[in-house]
């Protein structure tokens, strides 16, 4: 089998890029191990908690021991099935801030500051809530990818955006438009009361094209010749191929196991691959290297009123739910829950929001497991530019074997800092008026949890991922000891190479990590094609005047 590209990995930039592609008149070839997205613990974006926890489109992959969060491993999850981690994730829909981009150029990712970012992310989307405030000068009408926000009925979701606005924070319409800083309503992935993964909005159309075409297989390594990548070796049918390449091979397989298959290629730090005994064929670092996440932690409030979302949290709340979303895509169900949302800055001194709150009406893990018995609210908040690093190596030879993964969370100190300013933070929100009416007792991590060491032990015990790693292949200029790929996504030291997902970010942005991995996808598309970039917006996002002296 061969195509002019062959894409592995049906993700989030990896649809894009197939739709891009294909849309050109290239014929392409996505390659993807994982299966189908039918079926309601995928469509349906009230049931987000199961798929990421299933091993039909879960890789399941886990760090190893962490040994600043007591030598606890994390799960990491990463979507095996067609629309990556779009179809298994929480659809929460965020572009990042504008100087996040600013950043990733002068870092040397140049062409990629927000001026040249934003066309992209425009022309990805269609957004529906431009009568209801918002910014629709910032935003994308006619895109794939359908962007929404949800009816915000429930009052503890209100009382959220009142409790901060309370407190003394601004109250934002559109935190991806010109203000990301403040409360205001959460944007998500769902359309006509389904999820809208990547597989959604560009796979399937692509795949109804001529140029278009996907097959399920196990990629095994990057066929390289004389410097070149030619092809993709695949376990397929328990028989090993490879899928040439006419024109270039694209990895899209996640910030896990993208860096894993230029490993098992030889590209990567020789030293390492010479340790698993494969031949060096491009020596490059930092592949693996400049692992990047954000953790959370589960604010839990007990709710003195029966207004959250605990009364279907039984098995006939549940069917009855399933039941409605399954007749009229509506109800419960419809909506993944995440419909207030917040951004602030720790403290003085900090230019732009790096704080994220996702707030909840109910009182839950991501495991579906509740943390305690009755109606309850909780924000999920975390620090969004952690300093702390880690790597993603390989731990065989073997192209079956799972990666291992090492996040080094919680290593810099100003973590720990940051950290506790959360959590001291959030409670001076959940204290504000317009939550006198439902806050009870503090469920987690508990009134008598106050001193800075009491916060650290909470923070080792309880801290999650997020499920944002990123930035294991980084973007930099091809002089860069340390860069995988230059600005135009090509694989530093190899020939007809691309590579282009989350493993590119230099940094990690504010938010969730969809959009902008998508966005990358879309941009890494018109590099590919050889066309000009779209043409830079210099629109300017407001930044809090008092940012250097007041904390809000």
């Amino acid at each position: 089998m061969e195509a002019d590209f062959v894409i592995v990995g049906a993700g989030s930039a990896g649809c894009a890029m197939a739709y891009r592609l294909s849309e050109a008149g290239a014929s392409v070839l996505v390659i993807e191990h994982g299966g189908s997205d039918a079926g309601p613990f995928i469509r349906m974006p009230g049931a987000l908690s199961y798929p990421m926890n299933m091993k039909t489109y879960d890789w399941g992959y886990r760090s190893e021991p962490e040994p600043f969060l007591g030598n606890r491993r994390l799960a990491t999850p990463r979507g095996k099935v067609i629309g990556g981690s779009s179809s298994i994730n929480g659809m929460v829909y965020v572009r990042g801030h504008a100087c996040d981009y600013d950043t990733w150029a002068e870092m040397g990712a140049q062409g990629w500051s927000y001026a040249d970012v934003l066309p992209y992310f425009k022309r990805m989307e269609s957004w529906h809530d431009g009568d209801h405030g918002g910014d629709p000068a910032w935003r994308g009408r006619s895109g794939p990818l359908h962007v929404t926000r949800g009816k915000r009925d429930n009052p503890l979701t209100r009382a959220f955006v009142e409790a901060g606005q309370q407190a003394g924070y601004p109250v934002t319409d559109d935190y991806n438009g010109e203000q990301q800083e403040g409360f205001g309503p959460m944007e998500a992935t769902i359309w006509q009361g389904r999820r809208w993964s990547a597989a959604e909005a560009y796979l399937k159309p692509a795949l109804q094209r001529d140029t278009c075409d996907l097959i399920r297989a196990f990629a095994r390594r990057v066929v390289i010749e004389n410097g070149r990548a030619t092809g993709v070796e695949v376990l397929r049918k328990g028989r090993v191929e490879v899928i040439t390449a006419r024109r270039e091979v694209i990895l899209a397989a996640s910030s896990i196991n993208s860096p894993k298959l230029l490993m098992l290629s030889g590209i990567g730090p020789a030293a390492h691959l010479a340790e698993h005994g494969i031949p060096v064929l491009a020596d490059r670092p930092g592949v693996g290297q400049n692992l990047q996440d954000h953790l959370e932690l589960y604010l839990q409030m007990a709710a003195t009123q029966p207004v959250s979302l605990y009364k279907y949290w039984n098995p006939l709340g549940k069917a009855w739910v399933g039941a409605q979303w399954m007749l009229t895509k509506k109800g419960p169900g419809a909506s993944n829950q995440f419909e207030s949302a917040g951004f602030i800055r720790s403290r003085a001194g900090v230019k732009y929001p790096d704080i994220q709150y996702h707030f909840l009406p109910i009182a839950v893990r991501y495991d579906g497991q509740a943390a305690a018995e009755g109606h309850g609210f909780q924000a999920h908040v975390g620090p969004m530019r952690s300093k702390s690093r880690g790597a993603v190596s390989l731990a065989s030879a073997d192209p079956m074997a799972a990666p291992k993964i090492v996040f080094n969370y919680m290593s810099h100190e100003d973590d720990w800092t940051d950290f506790r300013a959360c959590i001291r933070l959030t409670r001076e929100i959940f204290a504000q008026e317009a939550f006198k009416p439902f806050a009870g007792h503090e469920i987690q991590p508990g009134a008598q949890v106050e001193t800075d060491a009491a916060l650290n032990d909470f923070i080792r015990e309880h801290a999650e991922s997020a499920y944002h790693p990123c930035g294991t292949a980084r973007m930099g200029r091809a002089d860069d000891p340390m860069a995988v790929v230059d600005p135009q996504a090509r694989v530093i030291g190899v020939d007809g190479l691309r590579l282009a997902d989350s493993s590119v970010f230099p940094q990690i942005t504010n938010g969730n990590l969809n959009g902008p991995s998508i966005m990358v996808g879309e941009k890494a598309a018109d590099h590919i094609l050889g066309r000009a970039p779209l043409a830079p917006e210099n629109a300017e996002p407001w930044i809090n005047p008092n940012w250097a002296l007041s904390q809000r």
